[in-house]
């Protein structure tokens, strides 16, 4: 017999249990069940039950059967909930429907009613006097494989994922304290938070490809957006003067263990900031999620120690080229420069120029070996066509971008308000646009308009979510973090 048969075999089983539990006059699948605690509050309420005691509390629980022994007269069920496993006994001479556990499996979902008691063994337990079926599976877990671990399969199946491996949920919950702790931050600093369209006419705020779709009764194709930044400056422009966003994004890239392509990232704006007030509002936030997840400023991933209290090293992109790559950008004539693109075999999309190529360099040679969190300044102007221009040297924007454990994590600006060279800038990278780059930004006329009514001195931070939680968390790989990363069909 094959698995595949093997396995068919053992599904039929569970139906034709199914079936005689109707035959019963039993539902197998009720409308509610009244759940009085969980697991792990009554292991922790009794923990000083002695051996053989009972306790006068009785409890209705709720979970599924992970361990099912039925020893005669007496039966032992390990009971998973979302908080964890505790063990339900159950007697022939207490349970009146004591046979109802000949058509039960692993995986069913169960509810039981008895008090607390700790038998004769030590194990703090559950003495059933009432169980219901609330749930007949039919598709066997992976027991005899010894739970999930094929991280292809997890990922895909990420419900089997939760049941045999729990300790994943905590990565979620820890994930959602994360933004607890970001809104209650921002809201203490009187920022509020909105919501901006997620599909757009023009995408725009990133140098990234857009999904591109089809709105049938306007006739026009549309698009996901790639981030919310001009749609929240706009609201700048409108008077609010504070605002956030939690935003889920989608970039027609690939896919790694940084990138998916839909993501989770918050954008911020304030107005009459610049990208140092960004810079001390990121280690606030930043260092207070990981002390508000993990209980401390101090986290480790991988094989480092990462230490997020502030204050984070500062470098400009061209230092760190040096000092990571031993390439000193400034001692280079033009011709040297170009050259530079072939001998270092640099990916480089539309014209070559000394910001595209700079940026390339860092990119190739100098993120993955940031690993304390670190801000790198003086960023090209030819990369960043949002960003107000350093008023020391107008080669450079007023930018920093975030690096911890080798990969990314923050995006701020300081932010153009200036419309005339707002268009011009725009305009470059339409026509790169046009001239084959898929990561250029459209032309927004409408944007443009806005900004031409006046938009404050702002400053602006996004901060990617999925990967602020893998560093919370130790997770190596985005896909960890998020519940359902894309999949390529079966």
């Amino acid at each position: 017999m094959t698995e595949q048969e093997d396995y068919d075999r053992l599904m039929q089983q569970r139906i034709e249990k199914l079936n005689k539990i109707k035959e019963k006059g039993i539902n197998p699948y009720p409308y509610r069940y009244t759940q009085d605690k969980h697991s792990v509050d009554i292991l922790k309420k009794y923990e000083n039950l002695k051996k053989e005691d009972a306790s006068p509390d009785y409890y209705r629980v709720a979970g599924r059967i992970m361990l099912l022994r039925k020893l005669g007269k007496v039966a032992f069920i390990s009971l998973q909930d979302q908080k964890g496993r505790i063990q339900l006994m159950l007697r022939s001479n207490v349970l009146k429907n004591y046979d109802l556990l000949d058509l039960l499996d692993v995986g069913d979902i169960i509810g039981a009613y008895g008090n607390v008691i700790r038998t004769r063994t030590g194990e703090l337990s559950i003495n059933v006097e009432e169980l219901d079926i609330l749930t007949k599976s039919i598709r066997p877990l992976p027991e005899k494989y010894h739970g999930l671990k094929d991280p292809e399969l997890r990922y895909r199946m990420r419900y089997v994922d939760l049941i045999m491996n729990p300790e994943v949920k905590d990565v979620f919950i820890k994930t959602s304290k994360i933004y607890d702790s970001f809104r209650k931050t921002l809201n203490e600093q009187n920022f509020i938070e909105m919501h901006t369209p997620i599909l757009q006419p023009i995408y725009g705020g990133a140098n990234a490809r857009p999904f591109i779709s089809h709105l049938n009764v306007l006739d026009m194709d549309v698009y996901m957006r790639i981030s919310n930044e001009l749609y929240l400056k706009r609201l700048l422009v409108g008077g609010f003067e504070r605002v956030y966003e939690f935003s889920r994004d989608f970039r027609n890239e690939g896919v790694d263990r940084t990138h998916n392509p839909e993501f989770t990232q918050i954008e911020i704006y304030q107005a009459y900031a610049d990208y140092n007030d960004m810079m001390r509002l990121t280690e606030q936030l930043v260092s207070q999620a990981a002390i508000d997840v993990t209980g401390s400023s101090k986290v480790k991933f991988g094989e480092h120690d990462i230490d997020l209290t502030p204050p984070w090293r500062r470098i400009s992109m061209k230092d760190a080229i040096k000092e990571y790559a031993d390439i000193d950008i400034d001692s280079l004539s033009q011709e040297q420069l170009m050259d530079l693109v072939d001998q270092h075999d640099l990916e480089i999309e539309g014209n070559r120029n000394e910001g595209k190529i700079v940026s390339a360099l860092f990119e190739k040679y100098c993120e993955e070996k940031l690993i304390q969190p670190t801000f790198v300044l003086q960023h090209p102007i030819e990369t960043t066509p949002l960003c107000k221009p350093d008023p020391t040297n107008p080669e450079y924007v007023e930018r920093f971008e975030t690096f911890v454990s080798g990969f990314e994590l923050t995006n701020a600006y300081s932010e153009l308000n200036d419309p005339v060279l707002q268009r011009k800038l725009l305009e470059q990278q339409a026509e790169e646009l046009r001239t084959g780059s898929e990561e250029a930004h459209p032309m927004d006329e409408d944007f443009i308009r806005a900004i031409e009514f006046g938009m404050p001195p702002a400053g602006g931070l996004g901060i990617g979510i999925d990967r602020l939680a893998m560093l919370l968390t130790n997770s190596n790989s985005i896909r960890d973090v998020i519940l359902f990363p894309f999949m390529k069909p079966e």
